[in-house]
């Protein structure tokens, strides 16, 4: 049964997200904020279906430590869900990702329309000084910022090594960092097509001062909030 509600989920999904992808080209004349709205409907709509089709559901504990932006988001990465989750919950949202997503035929149209920080990590030097110079502007801009400081979806207790950047972006511009935790890789298990019926949990911390912190003092202690909070999460609450 699982396997045919996942299955059910990407029949009525995708379409639609290549429908959102092509908008989002042909509405590049149209005011960002405008645009931001149409092309993340999908993730809005991808989040619902995953909900009603396959009993993904979720909750989500500290809503009140949002403040007003800019900000930057230090989140875990883990699957699918809170990749879709994160850009309309924190609109408007610039999120780092691999150069090589935005050739994706429609998913990847839509997500160049959304003014992202792609990197191209062949050159890791170029690409550091990429990522800080493209946030600060996203940030000028009135964008904030998300960052999957891992790099790649860990499966649910696992741990990958936190990069520096978006705290240093968070320095540099004098912003807070909010952090995210959350046990979406037990419903939407990483490198997996399944999607398991349960609730998850999206915990979002107070905000982070980066005054007076160095990236590495900053990023050590965002890993420690997020890490500690996931490990404090009940299993129970995640796949049923």
């Amino acid at each position: 049964m699982t396997a045919l509600r996942s299955f059910l989920y990407y029949l009525v999904n995708i379409p639609y997200g290549m429908i959102c992808g092509l908008l989002g080209v042909l509405l590049l004349v149209a005011p960002y904020s405008f645009r931001y709205k149409v092309v993340t409907s999908w993730n809005r709509v991808s989040v619902s279906w995953m909900r009603t089709i396959c009993g993904v559901q979720y909750e989500i504990i500290g809503a009140e430590n949002v403040p007003e932006g800019p900000y930057v988001v230090l989140a875990k990465h883990q699957s699918d869900w809170e990749t879709l989750f994160l850009q309309y919950h924190f609109a408007p949202v610039s999120t780092i990702l691999k150069k090589e997503l935005l050739r994706i035929p429609f998913f990847g149209w839509g997500l160049a329309s959304l003014k992202p920080i792609a990197i191209d990590r062949s050159n890791p030097r170029e690409a550091i000084k990429q990522l800080k110079r493209l946030g600060l502007q996203r940030i000028e801009e009135g964008n904030n910022v998300l960052v999957f400081p891992e790099g790649t979806r860990m499966a649910f207790g696992e741990t990958g090594n936190y990069a520096r950047g978006g705290a240093d972006i968070a320095c540099s511009a004098g912003v807070p960092i909010i952090p995210v935790a959350h046990n979406a890789g037990l419903c939407c298990p990483p490198r997996s097509y399944m999607k398991y019926s349960g609730k998850i949990t999206v915990s979002i911390g107070k905000p982070i001062d980066s005054t007076n912190k160095t990236s590495r003092e900053l990023t050590a202690e965002v890993k420690d909030w997020i890490e500690n909070e996931i490990a404090n999460m009940d299993k129970a609450k995640g796949r049923s």
